[in-house]
């Protein structure tokens, strides 16, 4: 007979979902109201300002797309691409990819900047191939990669767009909360998230952001945008300005309110403490991590806090490690994907789940387990390194 499901508790530290703040999971289930009610609608226009918050942004058009982190993708790329036009991206992980194949299928042409798994994007190959390429119409490449843990200079690379004419398209699915980011003093055009990483929200909701330049790209288009349901121009009635919204998709309702609830936690903690509270959750962590005798792929100055790519020397079992965390202390880390599967841990600090606490127990769990793999490891001295660290701030 099939019951009702009742997930295990768990403490997720992989790369995503996040650990959900208590109080998100509270507003998920109150009251379902109508996506046109008026109350709603005015909930609606306070998501949107506290989306700008978060990206540091006044654009007008800032809405969370009523679909996962991979659809905010495709929004920003059927809508600002066209057949034949021509964008650089950036590609030094898994995302940079998923952009390629996104705007090939909106019939452009992708110029590749390769770098390798776990460095950070090159702005001199850039540079270069914005050059070799002056008809280029956009710039993208991804913030903070999940796949390695490499942040790249959001800031720089947007500059070089600027100068080049280019619009500039961000992936910040793994930033948004976690790092700085500040969409208009970096000049930025396109910009999509995630719910489920830094801002502790549930899955399923994707933050996007578009300048005025790129609104007006949208609305110059030649081409019918190839998805109906991602169309700005029919969504924007939806989630105007204007006091009557027009129906274009049942929003999911509970979800927004989650998101609402989550984008007041962050207000309430602030933007800049929030990034040094990843920060400072990281370098305790990477201290314990590297007296563990485990080692980052990602050089020191361009790792992200809110994702580590933890490397383990040969003879540990990258699944039966995993597999050991998940069943014995109810932890979970991801894998690693692509060029660094069976290579390295993919451990998570991101939103609610970026604290002391977390920090400490997975130490402790990581040493354990490590040591019944006959790996001589010390978990209680790593847990010492990363209590200094505390400490000392």
């Amino acid at each position: 007979m099939t019951t009702s499901f009742h997930p295990p508790e768990r403490c997720l530290m992989g790369p995503g979902p996040s650990d959900v703040n208590p109080r998100i999971l509270e507003a998920l289930s109150r009251p379902t109201i109508g996506h046109l009610d008026p109350a709603f609608i005015a909930m609606m226009d306070e998501v949107k300002s506290l989306l700008q918050y978060a990206f540091q942004t006044r654009n007008e058009l800032t809405i969370p797309v009523s679909a996962p982190g991979s659809a905010g993708m495709e929004t920003v790329f059927v809508n600002l691409l066209e057949p034949g036009d021509k964008v650089v991206i950036c590609a030094n992980g898994v995302f940079g990819g998923r952009m390629k194949e996104n705007a090939e299928r909106c019939g452009a042409v992708a110029v590749m900047v390769e770098d390798e798994w776990g460095a950070t994007v090159d702005l001199d190959k850039v540079e270069q191939t914005l050059t070799e390429n002056p008809d280029a119409k956009a710039l993208a490449f991804v913030h903070a990669e999940t796949s390695t843990g490499a942040r790249s200079d959001a800031e720089s690379l947007a500059a070089l767009a600027a100068k080049f004419g280019c619009l500039v398209i961000v992936d910040a699915v793994t930033s948004l909360g976690g790092i700085e980011l500040k969409v208009d003093d970096w000049g930025i055009d396109a910009i999509y998230s995630g719910t489920q990483k830094c801002l502790s929200c549930v899955p399923g909701l994707s933050p996007v952001s578009f300048s005025e330049r790129a609104v007006e790209a949208i609305k110059a288009r030649k081409s019918k945008v190839q998805s109906w349901f991602l169309d700005l121009n029919l969504v924007m009635g939806y989630w105007g300005a204007e006091a009557k919204r027009s129906y274009h998709h049942t929003a999911p309702v509970n979800s927004l309110y989650a998101l609402h609830e989550s984008l007041v936690i962050l207000k309430e903690e602030g933007l800049e403490d929030a990034w040094a509270r990843h920060a400072l959750n990281h370098q305790a962590f990477a201290a314990g991590i590297e007296k563990l005798g485990l080692s980052f792929v990602v050089a020191e100055e361009y790792r992200l806090p809110q994702l580590n790519a933890v490397g383990f020397p040969d003879g540990v079992s990258d699944a039966a490690v995993r597999a050991a965390l998940l069943e014995e202390f109810n932890l979970e880390i991801g894998a690693g994907l692509g060029a660094l599967a069976g290579k390295v841990w993919r451990i998570g600090l991101m939103g609610y789940a970026s604290n002391q606490t977390n920090v400490l127990n997975c130490l402790t769990a990581l040493g354990a387990v490590l040591a019944d793999q006959g790996m001589d490891c010390d978990a209680a001295a790593a847990v010492a390194a990363a209590r200094a660290v505390y400490a000392g701030n």
